[in-house]
């Protein structure tokens, strides 16, 4: 009778686990799918959005670079002994500072 009674234990431990694994598969797929969710409504359009910022600060910023090299380059073909006597003094000033 007591190997009956255990055997009847085990088989309910059994069954008891198997739905407990079942219930926490089906828990776990739910919180999957909200996970999902949360990316593709929340996540996805926020990083979208801050790549197009970083694009578009990309972008300012070459455009700001170009400018400055053109308005640079406009100043040296204007005044040529201006502009090597500016790099000459700049070259001057960083050898200074390195012997130092």
């Amino acid at each position: 009778m007591n190997t009956n009674r255990t055997s009847g234990i085990a088989d309910t431990a059994a069954d008891f686990a198997k739905d407990a694994k079942d219930a926490a598969g089906a828990e776990l797929a739910v919180l999957r799918e909200k996970v999902e969710a949360l990316m593709r409504d929340r996540v996805t359009p926020a990083l979208a959005d801050v790549a197009g910022r970083a694009e578009d600060a990309a972008h300012g910023a070459m455009d700001a670079v170009r400018r400055q090299t053109d308005s640079l380059s406009a100043t040296v073909r204007e005044q040529p002994i201006v502009a090597v006597g500016a790099a000459a003094l700049a070259g001057i000033a960083i050898g200074m500072l390195l012997r130092r």
